[in-house]
């Protein structure tokens, strides 16, 4: 079976969150040079370096990075609460009948 394509999607990642946490991967798993890394997934070395300063930061304060999905696990409740604030679920509005 020819897994090119698949292999080329986490090789060569285009969408911008997908390349920042591959680049990241690359830094954190697999111990790779910064330069060979912001060369592979097309960063500068000085924006792959704050990429990795930024990252570093959010872990330390507890923030979950842009591209991981929120897990209601990870966080206390209050956290949840907060997150629910920011991001209220519309409430669906009354449908208007017009009586004729």
């Amino acid at each position: 079976m020819d897994d090119s394509c698949r292999h080329d999607f986490f090789a060569h990642p285009a969408p911008t969150l997908h390349r920042r946490y591959e680049a990241l991967r690359a830094v954190f798993l697999d111990h790779r040079p910064l330069t060979e890394i912001a060369g592979q997934f097309g960063y500068r070395y000085g924006t792959l370096r704050n990429l990795v300063a930024q990252f570093r930061a959010q872990c330390r304060t507890g923030q979950i990075p842009p591209f991981s999905p929120p897990r209601l696990t990870d966080a206390p409740k209050e956290q949840h609460e907060i997150t629910l604030q920011h991001n209220p679920i519309p409430k669906p509005r009354p449908i208007a009948t017009n009586s004729f």
